[in-house]
C-alpha cells in the first residue's frame, strides 16, 4: 500500500499481509522510483570528486599503471566544469598530489586540469598498499568541504598488506557518510572481500576491470554516473507501533546492501536509514518487522515507511499485518519478498562456495556452488549464471562439478559481482 507522492517519485509496498495465528514477523519489499521531474527540481549541493590511485610497485606490471594514469586523465575530462576535485596517490601511505598546496581541492577548469595532468605525469609506481590511509586522506579532503556531495573512485591492484584489517575497518567507520566511494580492482591479484567491504561501507559500487586497457572507459562511466546523481541524499524513515521492532532493512536491488546497522533513532519507535544520493532510478528495500501477535481477524499497522529529502516527506508506504486461520491466505508468498530472499541466498552461496574452494574444501565448495547454480536459474539471473559456468561445469543431468583450472580474473568477477541482483521477472516471463 502506498500514499500520494511528490511529483517525480513513486513508492510501492509489496507484501503478503496475512499472518498465521501466533506469527509475529512481517516482510515487505519497498520499491522507490525517482524520475526526471524530481531530479529537475532538486537543488544539488556543491560537488567534490576524489580520485584515489594505487601507485604501489605492483602497478608497474602489465601496463596497469600506465592505463590507470590514462584513466585518471579521462576522468578529469568528465568532471563537470567548476566541480571541486582532488587526486590522491596511494601506497603504504597517502599523498595529495593535486592540488599540492593546502587548499585540499581545485575547481575543474582548463588550467587546473592541465596542472593535474602534469602532476600525474610525475607519478611512478613504487611502494606498498595501505588502503585505510588512502581513505583517511580522502576523508580529510571531504571534511574540508562541509555540505558537499562527495564522491570518490578508488583503484587498486593488490592486497591491503601494509596495515591491519582493524586499521582499515576503523577508517571505514570514520569515513562512513562523508563520501560515496566506487571501488575497482584491476588485474587478478586483489582481494574481492576487501574491495567489496570498502564499497559497501561507503555506499559505492565494486567491480573488476580485468584488462587494464579498459580502465579509461570504466572511469569515464563512473564519472558520468556520479554526475547523474543530482538528487541529494534521501532518507528512509521507519515508524513501528509500540511493542514492535525493525529486524532488518536491506537494499536488495540493484545491489545488496544491509542498512540495518545504519539506523539512527529519530524518536519513539522511529528509525532513519540513509539512502545516499540518487539519479533518476529505481531501488528496492526488504523491510522486516517483528510485532506482537494479535487474535485471528485483527489487523495492525506494522510499519509506516516514509522517504524524505531533508525534512520533507516525498512519499509513504504502509506495511500491514492481518492475522488469519485461513492457511491459503497466510501461506501465500509475496513474489518480490521471495525473489529477493533468494538473491541474498545466491550471493551467500557464491561467496561461501568460492571461499571453500580457495581453502581446498571441495565438498562444501561443490554444494554451495551447486545451490548457487540452482538459485541463479530459478531467478533468471543470467549474468551470475554465466559467471558461475567459468568456475563450475554443469552436466546435462544437472550435476555440478568444480572446474580444475579457473582463471583468477573469472573467480574475482564472480565474487565481486555476487551482490548485484536480478530484478523480479514479469509474470509469465
Amino acid at each position: 500500500m502506498s500514499s500520494p507522492e511528490t511529483a517525480g517519485i513513486s513508492i510501492a509496498v509489496d507484501q503478503n499481509e496475512f499472518l498465521a495465528e501466533g506469527a509475529s514477523v512481517v516482510d515487505a519489499v519497498l520499491t522507490v522510483t525517482t524520475g526526471p521531474e524530481l531530479a529537475a527540481v532538486a537543488t544539488p549541493p556543491p560537488r567534490l570528486e576524489i580520485l584515489i590511485i594505487d601507485c604501489s610497485g605492483s602497478m608497474g606490471n602489465k601496463r596497469k599503471f600506465e592505463n590507470a594514469r590514462n584513466a585518471t586523465r579521462t576522468a578529469l575530462d568528465e568532471i563537470p566544469d567548476g566541480t571541486a576535485f582532488a587526486i590522491i596517490e596511494g601506497t603504504e601511505s597517502a599523498r595529495l598530489i593535486y592540488p599540492s598546496d593546502n587548499t585540499m581541492s581545485a575547481p575543474a577548469d582548463r588550467a587546473h586540469r592541465a596542472s593535474a595532468r602534469r602532476a600525474l605525469d610525475r607519478l611512478r609506481p613504487d611502494g606498498g598498499t595501505a588502503m585505510g590511509s588512502w581513505l583517511a586522506l580522502a576523508r580529510q579532503v571531504a571534511a574540508a568541504h562541509p555540505g558537499a556531495q562527495a564522491h570518490a573512485i578508488l583503484l587498486t591492484d593488490g592486497k591491503n598488506e601494509h596495515e591491519t584489517p582493524q586499521q582499515l575497518a576503523t577508517e571505514l567507520d570514520r569515513a562512513e557518510g562523508l563520501f560515496v566511494c566506487d571501488c575497482r580492482g584491476v588485474g587478478d591479484d586483489w582481494v574481492a572481500e576487501e574491495v567489496r567491504k570498502i564499497a559497501s561501507k561507503l555506499s559505492g559500487d565494486a567491480n573488476i576491470v580485468a584488462d587494464p586497457k579498459d580502465l579509461a572507459a570504466d572511469f569515464a562511466a563512473m564519472m558520468r554516473s556520479s554526475a547523474a546523481r543530482v538528487i541529494p541524499e534521501l532518507t528512509l524513515k521507519v515508524w513501528t507501533p509500540a511493542g514492535a521492532r525493525v529486524r532488518m532493512v536491506k537494499q536488495v536491488s540493484p545491489v545488496l546492501e544491509d542498512l540495518t546497522g545504519r539506523r539512527v533513532d529519530a524518536g519513539a519507535q522511529v528509525g532513519e536509514y540513509p539512502l545516499s544520493s540518487w539519479a533518476a532510478e529505481e531501488r528496492e528495500y526488504h523491510v522486516q518487522v517483528e510485532l506482537e501477535p494479535a487474535a485471528p481477524g485483527r489487523e495492525k499497522l506494522a510499519a509506516r515507511l516514509s522517504v524524505l529529502a531533508g525534512d520533507e516527506v516525498l512519499g509513504q508506504g504502509l506495511v500491514r499485518a492481518v492475522w488469519t486461520t485461513d492457511s491459503t491466505l497466510s501461506t501465500r508468498i509475496s513474489t518480490r519478498v521471495a525473489h529477493y530472499t533468494g538473491q541474498v541466498e545466491l550471493a551467500q552461496a557464491v561467496q561461501e562456495g568460492l571461499a571453500a574452494r580457495r581453502n581446498g574444501d571441495v565438498t562444501t565448495a561443490t554444494a554451495k556452488l551447486r545451490r548457487a547454480v540452482e538459485l541463479a536459474a530459478a531467478s533468471g539471473h543470467e549474468s551470475t549464471a554465466k559467471l558461475l559456468r567459468t568456475v563450475v561445469e554443469v552436466e546435462h543431468d544437472g550435476t555440478v562439478k568444480l572446474r580444475g583450472q579457473v582463471a583468477a580474473a573469472d573467480e574475482l568477477a564472480l565474487d565481486i559481482r555476487s551482490t548485484k541482483t536480478a530484478r523480479v521477472r514479469p509474470e509469465g516471463g
